[in-house]
């Protein structure tokens, strides 16, 4: 009698129970070409980014021109529109947005270049103001003590130096030839966008490949024109809205302290973090009282609060939909690498990414079989 593969005895076994087909039970097998390629993936991927940080001083004017002119290129296809030639129109947004940024940092620097002189005055009234909180901080010292803490003496609150200011400053500032690179990369991608499309397009030989480019560029180029133009509506909102709120509370230089709401407000998450300080601290030194100083931070937090959570999502949310996890991500590896023009540029390279995921592995594609 012929015996099948599947019936074969199992050795030892009287009642000659044939043996387990286990052949879909064993685990998937890693091909060595496919961890060579996941290796080889991952070495690409920090390769760039060790070049991206290494040649910051180049790649960060020259990306910032390249989404900057993506976000502007509407307007400048406006302006082609209306019989203007486009490096006419390249110069004259260029000029525009230049003279409104220098408008707005001239309202921040004023105030800030004189409050930067009189540190050490208002770190003794700051100092002054914060006695009391001497008492708590001696209290959590006795727990401490108590639980077998450290047991130091902590006299009273203690301020921090001033000596960050000078570094921060320079970390801040870029030099005058990343400035000079920017604005000419800028110009000139504005420009010559159009040709520069044309020619991205027409490098692949396959018509498949050259629309599906086609569609990327220009969706690239809506969502980041849109962007731009409804984040910057409303952080103008979000800094008159602080502005007045300055004004009614009787706090200094409130159109300052307004310019500085909105123009933080373009680096997500940090941004209304740091103006939130600078509220709190500006209110404590102007006012008498902890109580009253406080009262335009918290305004300001409430401000902020509505337009997360409401106002944004619901104007940007409906255009391309960010997850909160990939901002937060986004964001922390941007700043990481290129500071806080990174964490400017963090949403508007997410977006691109996510533009480019989408055409190129669409959530109707054909999914591999479950195992």
């Amino acid at each position: 009698m012929r015996v099948l593969p599947s019936e074969r005895l199992i050795p030892g076994n009287n009642e000659g129970a044939p043996f387990p087909d286990s052949h879909s039970e064993l685990p998937p097998v890693i091909r060595r070409t496919e961890f060579v390629a996941f290796a080889l993936a991952g070495l690409l991927v920090i390769a760039i980014a060790a070049v991206l940080y290494v040649g910051k001083a180049f790649f960060l004017p020259v990306v910032m021109a390249f989404v900057t002119g993506t976000m502007l290129s509407p307007a400048a296809t406006f302006l082609e529109r209306q019989r203007v030639p486009r490096p006419l129109g390249a110069l004259l947004i260029v000029v525009a947005v230049t003279t409104v940024v220098t408008f707005v940092v001239a309202l921040i620097a004023s105030p800030a270049m004189e409050w930067s002189s009189r540190l050490p005055e208002f770190g003794a009234q700051l100092k002054e103001k914060l006695h009391v909180f001497d008492r708590p901080l001696a209290l959590w010292q006795e727990l401490q003590a108590m639980v077998g803490g450290g047991s130091e003496a902590l006299p009273s609150f203690q301020l921090p130096k001033f000596e960050w200011v000078q570094p921060t400053l320079e970390f801040l500032s870029p030099t005058f030839t990343e400035f000079l690179l920017f604005f000419a990369t800028l110009i000139l991608f504005i420009a010559s966008w159009r040709d520069l499309r044309r020619a991205l397009i027409m490098t692949f030989s396959d018509h498949d490949r050259r629309l599906r480019t086609l569609r990327i560029l220009n969706e690239i180029e809506v969502h980041l024109g849109n962007y731009l133009l409804t984040v910057t509506i409303i952080n103008v909102g979000v800094g008159v809205a602080t502005g007045l709120v300055c004004t009614l509370t009787g706090m200094p230089n409130p159109a300052g302290l307004g310019a500085l709401a909105a123009t933080l407000n373009f680096i997500p998450i940090i941004g209304p973090i740091a103006m939130f300080a600078v509220l709190v601290v500006v209110g404590l030194v102007a006012f008498p009282t902890i109580s009253g100083g406080l009262i335009a931070a918290l305004a300001f937090s409430g401000i902020t609060f509505m337009e997360g959570h409401f106002v944004t999502p619901t104007i940007i949310g409906r255009r391309l939909a960010l997850n909160a996890l990939a901002v937060l991500l986004a964001l922390a590896f941007w700043t990481w690498m290129w500071g806080p023009m990174g964490a400017f540029l963090s949403s508007p390279l997410l977006i691109v990414a996510l533009i480019v995921k989408e055409h190129l592995l669409p959530a109707d594609s054909p999914q591999p079989p479950q195992a």
